[in-house]
């Protein structure tokens, strides 16, 4: 059963892990956002490529959801001293991934093969793509100018009022080699329980990867990471808004329309049922929210018995 996923960070590390305990590694692609992605002390990171790779890799800080576990910091004090910027926390285990995949690119490897040598270092059995090889950039405009997403997310602590969202360098991009075909030969798509707006849209804002989406006869099944009018984690409801997207599975289905075949909502978002069937979505209600490995399993369970 080939199973294609989009996913970004946190919440799709989560069912993920789930995901790796039930299907064959070699049948599970992920197709990660590089919207996160930015550049610090002359580094390229990949905030959320390395999430799912550390996640998969079994050496993520379970408690954080994002970074190595054991980690230490050491580095950042040092380069704190030297009046480099230090709002981003670079742990000195995660710095090893970042100067090895900065070396790649800079020895002329795509970001597609460094950040297959990146999964390969970690033990990585599962194939992970990034969604471009070409850089595409989610911007935030806030009251006072437009912000790089990591710039809004942890430099501002998401706290500036959204006024609108954008992918800088989407138009010009291409889909990573493999990412189409791992969709067009998919018996499903699993979108992950990450954020609409700056997780999975820049994946979608690569031309030919909604298309794909369309043509592809695989089920496109997501899992809602709104849960009673609220994100589970992070700033998804306000960019939802922003957006002009209810924030509710409504809001989701809307997001991912028209390719969206099944969405997954949390038990006390039941009621939304019929007016999501309504919309032409077929409704799974379980229980979304993934705060044991147990629960990030069974989830990971339902979404594939429901597949047809």
């Amino acid at each position: 059963m080939k199973i294609a996923a989009l996913a970004g960070g946190t919440g799709a590390a989560k069912l993920l892990r789930g995901l790796a305990r039930l299907v064959d590694p070699g049948d599970l692609t992920v197709i990660g956002n590089t919207g996160d992605d930015l550049r610090l002390w002359g580094l390229h990171i990949s905030p959320d490529l390395d999430t799912v790779c550390y996640a998969l890799g079994g050496v993520v800080d379970v408690a954080k959801g994002w970074g190595r576990r054991d980690e230490t910091f050491h580095a950042l004090e040092a380069m704190g001293r030297f009046g480099e910027p230090t709002w981003f926390g670079l742990g000195d285990r995660d710095l090893a991934t970042h100067l090895h995949r900065t070396r790649l690119l800079a020895e002329g490897r795509t970001l597609t093969e460094a950040t297959a040598a990146v999964a390969a270092g970690l033990g990585v059995a599962q194939r992970v793509l990034p969604m471009s090889d070409q850089p595409v950039r989610t911007r935030i405009l806030g009251p006072d100018g437009w912000l790089d997403f990591q710039e809004y997310f942890v430099r501002e602590k998401a706290q500036p009022a959204v006024q609108a969202v954008r992918y800088d360098g989407a138009e010009s991009a291409a889909p990573a080699p493999g990412v189409v075909e791992a969709i067009l030969e998919a018996r499903a798509v699993i979108v992950c329980p990450s954020n609409p707006i700056t997780s999975v849209r820049p994946i979608l804002a690569v031309p030919g990867i909604a298309r794909a989406l369309e043509e592809s006869r695989a089920t496109v099944l997501a899992v809602s990471p709104i849960v009673g009018g609220e994100a589970v984690s992070g700033p998804a409801g306000r960019l939802m808004a922003a957006c002009g997207l209810p924030v509710s599975a409504i809001g989701v289905t809307a997001a991912y329309a028209p390719w969206l075949d099944t969405l997954a909502v949390h038990e006390g978002d039941a009621p939304l049922a019929a007016d999501l069937e309504a919309r032409g979505v077929a409704v799974l209600v379980t229980d979304t929210l993934m705060t044991s490995p147990a629960k990030e399993t069974a989830l990971a369970r339902r979404l594939l018995e429901a597949l047809p």
